[in-house]
Parts: C-alpha cells; sequence; structure tokens
C-alpha cells in the first residue's frame, strides 16, 4: 500500500440496466463483464478491499466468485433510475464505516470500463502523490472537438451553427478531453465535505482511447469484446 494509507475500490453494479439488458454480468471475453474490472483492482495490489455495491445476489454472488466483497446489499432508494454515483459512494463508505472498515482513499471502477487495466489504477495513484492531489479523475482526447458542436432547432435549421470565424483545420485545433468513467479517485474526507470530485487539486489521468471504451449498448459491447480479442491488454 501507498505510504500507509489505506485504500478502497467500489465497483457500482446495478441491476437494472435499459441500454443493454444485465450488462454488468453479460458475458465479455469469456467471463462476466464486472470480472475485468474486480480483476484489475485485486491485480493492483493498490486495495485494502475491493466491495462492490449491488442490489441483486445474482450480481453480488458473480463479484464474490472472482474476489470482491459483498458487505451489504444495495437499498431499493439506490436501486432505481435516479440513484447517482455520488450516493452509492457515501453510503457504501457509511456503512463499511458502521463496521469499524474506515479507508483514506477510495476509487470508483465502473464495470462498464472493462478495458481499464491494472496498469492504469496504479499510474493514476501514482499521479495521486506525484500531485498531492484530493481526486484524480480518468480522461481521454474526445473524438470531436466541441467547437463543431451545437444544439439543433426543431426544424433542424444549420443557421448560425458554427461560431463565426471558425475556418481552421480540424487537426490544427486545440485537444479537447472527456471524461471517460473509468477512473475517479479521491480522499475521503474530501469526498464526504463537498460529494464532489472537482472542487480543488483535482488532477486528470490521461487514458488511451482503446482502454477507455464504455459499455452502454450493444456497439460499445462488440467494440469493446473485439478489442479485446485481439490481445489489446496483456491481461486478456
Amino acid at each position: 500500500m501507498y505510504n500507509n494509507k489505506k485504500f478502497l475500490a467500489i465497483i457500482p453494479a446495478r441491476s437494472g440496466s435499459k441500454g443493454l439488458k444485465d450488462k454488468n454480468i453479460k458475458e465479455l471475453n469469456g467471463k462476466p463483464m464486472i470480472a475485468h474490472t474486480i480483476e484489475a483492482a485485486i491485480e493492483s495490489d493498490i486495495f485494502n478491499e475491493v466491495v462492490v455495491s449491488t442490489d441483486s445476489q445474482t450480481y453480488g454472488d458473480i463479484a464474490k466468485k472472482f474476489g470482491a466483497t459483498v458487505p451489504f446489499m444495495r437499498p431499493d432508494y439506490l436501486s432505481n433510475d435516479t440513484a447517482t454515483s455520488i450516493d452509492t459512494i457515501v453510503h457504501t463508505i457509511e456503512e463499511l464505516s458502521k463496521i469499524r472498515k474506515e479507508y483514506d482513499y477510495f476509487m470508483l471502477l465502473q464495470p462498464t470500463s472493462p478495458l481499464r487495466t491494472k496498469e492504469d489504477i496504479i499510474n493514476s495513484i501514482q499521479l495521486l502523490f506525484e500531485k498531492d492531489a484530493n481526486s484524480v479523475i480518468s480522461v481521454c482526447e474526445a473524438e470531436h472537438s466541441p467547437l463543431y458542436m451545437n444544439t439543433l432547432a426543431e426544424n433542424l435549421s444549420m443557421d448560425g451553427f458554427l461560431l463565426k470565424g471558425i475556418k481552421t483545420r480540424r487537426q490544427e485545433l486545440d485537444k479537447y478531453y472527456r471524461i471517460n468513467g473509468a477512473i475517479y479517485m479521491c480522499k475521503v474526507d474530501y469526498f464526504l465535505k463537498y460529494n464532489d470530485f472537482y472542487k480543488e487539486k483535482s488532477y486528470a489521468y490521461v487514458m488511451d482511447k482503446k482502454a477507455s471504451v464504455d459499455i452502454d449498448d450493444e456497439i460499445d459491447f462488440f467494440i469493446a469484446e473485439s478489442l479485446m480479442k485481439q490481445n489489446y491488454h496483456n491481461r486478456v
């Protein structure tokens, strides 16, 4: 462990999924999707505990099979479409505290980012200490510049769609980055105070775009599985 600090991995795995049914346990390259995240967390050798927060006994049993702990089931109010990741994090930390399990840092690892590696986890923590950061969030380069994006009116008019004067070639524009959903790391005390990752001393951990696939639908799933079958990551 780093600097004698205690680290908690939180893997949220709600059973309800509208875009892709049961996506968190859908078989991906030979194992349930959630297993890839559990294994990366364990193999990083960073965490004192890898906890899965779920409302499903089936999900819980699968998580335990691959080495995670499921010390409690997620309550109903955290199992609907309005529940947020912040709510889940706070609930997990508070429930663990009730059984005298306290941590200095936590990392939220969404199972829908199965191409995130143990190296990504380790490198993000190294960045945390290098920057003396309160939080580290993973990003990747955006596929398209927001300068070429806008909303559309109901009549589909594109009058004034682009900002005036934008004539620069796409390759010459500044790089933009997007949050990729793979890693959210934070000091526990800081998070409980602000319920926020981005308040102060927050830094970006830049990930490869191929490792940043976030599975929400069948197309995302196909892309992730294709990359895994090409042995893009050594751990697969």
